[in-house]
């Protein structure tokens, strides 16, 4: 089963993340977050496996743009939001036969192949 990978094109992560992946012969989709938004039911399954936390995109403008009660969100609340606004989910976002894998780019090699099953 091959890898997917949500994002954006002109991301630098999601760029550092696909030259790796071609460098280590890893067959990939690539899902333009900004073209095919996630449906709120993909988003509720990947946080079941990595909870909404590290899925934060926390340095992009949409999250600046939530007001402060953002930090007191319950997992619930941060789906609906990363559901109306793609912007909100950290990249690039690995999944595998569904499932969320890995979310940004700057665990340790052995770390990503670990969790990408390499």
């Amino acid at each position: 089963m091959s890898i997917q990978v949500y994002g954006i094109p002109n991301c630098g992560t999601c760029k550092k993340a696909f030259q790796w992946l071609k460098d280590n012969h890893v067959d990939y989709e690539f899902i333009n977050t900004k073209e095919n938004p996630p449906s709120y039911a993909q988003i509720q399954t990947w946080v079941e496996y990595l909870s909404a936390k590290p899925m934060r995109n926390t340095s992009g403008q949409s999250y600046r743009a939530l007001g402060e009660e953002k930090k007191n969100w319950t997992d619930e609340q941060w789906i609906k939001a990363f559901a109306e606004d793609a912007m909100l989910l950290k990249r690039p976002l690995f999944t595998k036969e569904e499932k969320a894998v890995m979310v940004g780019f700057r665990d340790k090699e052995e770390t990503i192949r670990e969790k990408l099953g390499l």
